[in-house]
């Protein structure tokens, strides 16, 4: 298998992404970041361009959008998650399909926040899209909804933000209160600086949107304004304390289904399958004839979720 790809977004996953690809037998011909963009049809050297980022914040002399023009098979957009428009990330896939290029997708936005407008730009193009890493890193939740059929699985819920997971799964086992547990998660770097899209629930709302827009096959169409959100930041310590006394803790399980999206701080047993510790998260799939499934493992990380990109290049070529 061989192919060519065009990766916007030099962040974790992007940079991961070009750092793997050969192992894939993946030929990357033009990355781009914010600023600029380095494209070579020969193929590119992934040291000398994060060389490159790392000394003066640039991987080329070319302008962003001209890797939108590069010889590819595939587009590879992996620039950061934002809200409402999701732009730049819709433009990039649009720009994309209308080349007639497939795109895989590891920027949430516009699988959330336009997911018909997106359905629209597949169905007139001779690409295709696949998202699999904006839900759950590397996890194959999406290809195992699809391999199921959408029609076949009822609900989807999980633990969907590993953040969120770190400082409630602290919180628990020492007895420390969130402010002490989120500045210690900042340190570590499992935690932004601004850890507003973890903590709030935004991040999991947005996974349990496309698990949504997944499930209802077209039939409905949903974006963040339709989910029910709360987030950690108001979970005290004693909570946490008087759970644990009752055989059970708390996490913040995001749920998804035809009927609506909820995101929330929720009293599980100890012993429940969603009780997953640390970054670790769980997508549950409730099926019409096989019971329950579990998938866990890791949702967020660079290489990891680069693993789930590189899976949907070789599905689409």
């Amino acid at each position: 298998m061989s192919g060519r790809l065009a990766v916007l977004g030099a962040g974790a996953v992007g940079r991961s992404v070009v750092e793997l690809a050969e192992e894939y037998d993946y030929t990357v011909t033009a990355v781009a970041d914010s600023q600029s963009a380095a494209i070579d049809a020969k193929g590119l050297d992934p040291e000398a361009i994060f060389t490159r980022k790392d000394a003066d914040g640039t991987v080329g002399d070319e302008n962003p959008e001209a890797a939108l023009d590069a010889s590819y098979d595939v587009l590879v957009e992996a620039t950061p998650t934002t809200l409402g428009d999701a732009e730049p990330g819709f433009a990039h896939v649009k720009a994309g399909l209308e080349h007639d290029r497939h795109v895989v997708l590891a920027n949430k936005g516009p699988v959330a926040e336009r997911y018909g407008d997106l359905m629209e730009l597949v169905t007139a193009s001779d690409g295709d899209i696949r998202f699999e890493a904006t839900v759950g890193g590397a996890i194959p939740a999406l290809s195992t909804i699809e391999d199921f059929g959408p029609g076949h699985i009822t609900a989807a819920r999980g633990v969907l933000n590993g953040t969120a997971n770190f400082i409630l799964t602290r919180m628990a086992a020492e007895g420390l209160d969130y402010e002490h547990v989120l500045a210690e998660a900042q340190d570590m770097g499992v935690a932004e600086a601004d850890p507003t899209f973890d903590v709030e629930g935004t991040d999991a709302a947005l996974k349990c949107v496309i698990l949504a827009n997944v499930l209802s096959q077209g039939e409905q169409e949903f974006a963040l304004d339709d989910a029910t959100v709360d987030g950690i930041t108001n979970v005290p310590g004693a909570a946490l304390d008087l759970a644990a006394d009752d055989g059970r803790t708390v996490r913040l399980i995001g749920e998804a289904s035809r009927d609506g999206i909820r995101v929330g701080p929720r009293l599980i047993p100890e012993n429940s399958a969603l009780a997953v510790s640390g970054t670790r998260n769980i997508v549950q799939l409730d099926t019409t004839h096989a019971g329950r499934l579990n998938i866990s493992g890791r949702g967020a990380g660079g290489p990891e979720t680069a693993t789930a990109v590189l899976s949907d290049v070789g599905r689409l070529l």
